[in-house]
């Protein structure tokens, strides 16, 4: 059976959590691999409406194996409320596992996101403030506190004690900020431990007897490719590494043993935050596919950027990410627009270009737009490529041309139900 990683083609906010959801019905594990609460995947399913934000989606199949993997950050108390959320509308997460080297993202994380971010003024990132960045600087730092440590109380404490004295060194000198109390903290995060410790296990012989018994798995990554550490918009990106690359470290599995990499893509283009976004929409036309795609973030709520469909960084994430096939998102969207346009390319400094620039330089770009038909007709209700409307049809088959990549799902709405195989 394949691996199977997905991953978000562009900014994030491509629809992951339906579709790991939709693919969980099948799978025996799901392996979420990276990232921490920052982002949250909506999903909408027989259950209810729900919104994840370190919890893989896959929770929602009893019979699916769920995993936190180690490339993830967890704050162990938003963990807590998001199982007590999910028991309290009847979902068991007893099949939840939490490696136990996955890194805790402690309360100091959260306050030094914050002050961090207001001591930039004017070039803040634009982050979550949800600590995710502190966290993993921690990890980079070797300083950091992993899930496993709450395995044992007295190590534990020992470990929040040495960290906060760091860390108040660096709040009353750099942010002038009252100091910690590092019992304080031990204590509030050890609230958590006796809920978490069934949960909290070393995952890796799990993960891989999965793999010898040929199960079907199922990598979830947080985010998009143009929002990776190394490879993104930078410095407006995340802590991680969304791409497929980072599914084989995040989860434990060697990256030959991952034979499927799909990609996800919104039909148009939406980013959270600073950074280049180079078919931003700043007109009515903009809102009015915020509006109509209730583009807000499923954990902030802030109002998502949105554009025209950007098919170089698209293809950029594939060159990237080598996906195998794509899934397209949110076509309904675009049912009721006369003309859709795609940009299939950029002119910089008096060029045309056709490939995604360097950092400094993607502010400056302008996109070429290549302008299609559209097919005014409502998609929610179709079920096979077959009966879309013509001028859809016609949109599909000419992003697979732009990207390279053969487009293999279609969703025409966040149920289940609308989303299905080409």
């Amino acid at each position: 059976m394949p691996v199977t990683a997905v991953v978000g083609a562009q900014w994030g906010d491509e629809g992951k959590g339906k579709i790991v959801d939709w693919l969980a019905e099948q799978a025996d594990m799901v392996i979420r691999y990276q990232g921490g609460n920052n982002a949250g995947h909506t999903v909408v399913n027989q259950l209810g409406e729900f919104r994840l934000h370190i919890v893989p989606c896959g929770i929602f199949n009893p019979q699916t194996t769920c995993v936190i993997g180690t490339g993830t950050v967890v704050n162990p108390l938003v963990l807590l409320e998001e199982l007590e959320e999910l028991e309290s509308k009847g979902i068991d997460t007893s099949n939840l596992l939490i490696s136990a080297r996955a890194h805790l993202l402690m309360p100091y994380h959260v306050l030094l996101d914050r002050l961090e971010e207001e001591a930039r003024g004017d070039g803040s990132l634009g982050t979550t403030l949800r600590g995710i960045g502190p966290c993993y600087v921690d990890k980079v730092q070797r300083s950091g506190i992993q899930v496993g440590d709450l395995l044992d109380p007295d190590y534990f404490r020992e470990k929040v004690r040495r960290q906060v004295r760091e860390k108040n060194l660096l709040l009353q000198v750099f942010y002038n900020h009252e100091p910690l109390d590092g019992e304080q903290i031990a204590d509030e995060v050890l609230s958590a431990r006796e809920r978490l410790l069934p949960h909290i296990k070393d995952v890796l012989p799990i993960v891989h007897r999965a793999l010898a018994e040929d199960k079907k798995i199922v990598l979830e990554g947080q985010l998009g490719a143009l929002k990776d550490l190394d490879w993104g918009t930078y410095p407006y990106v995340t802590s991680s590494n969304p791409l497929a690359g980072g599914a084989a470290v995040g989860a434990g599995i060697p990256p030959h043993k991952i034979n499927d990499v799909l990609g996800i893509v919104k039909a148009y283009s939406t980013s959270v935050g600073k950074g280049a976004m180079p078919t931003e929409l700043r007109d009515e036309v903009g809102d009015r596919i915020r509006t109509i795609g209730k583009e807000y973030g499923a954990t902030t709520g802030r109002p998502r950027r949105c554009g025209w469909l950007d098919a170089v960084a698209v293809r950029y994430a594939h060159m990237l990410n080598g996906f195998t096939r794509l899934c397209l998102t949110n076509l309904d969207v675009l049912d009721s627009f006369e003309e859709i346009k795609i940009c299939v390319g950029y002119e910089l400094d008096g060029e045309q270009i056709d490939t995604f620039p360097e950092p400094h330089r993607q502010d400056h770009v302008k996109p070429v737009y290549e302008t299609l038909p559209g097919w005014q007709a409502d998609t929610t209700q179709t079920r096979c490529f077959a009966d879309l409307p013509l001028n859809a049809q016609r949109y599909i088959r000419r992003i697979e041309e732009l990207v390279g990549a053969p487009i293999r799902i279609v969703s025409v709405g966040p149920e289940r139900s609308q989303t299905f195989q080409v």
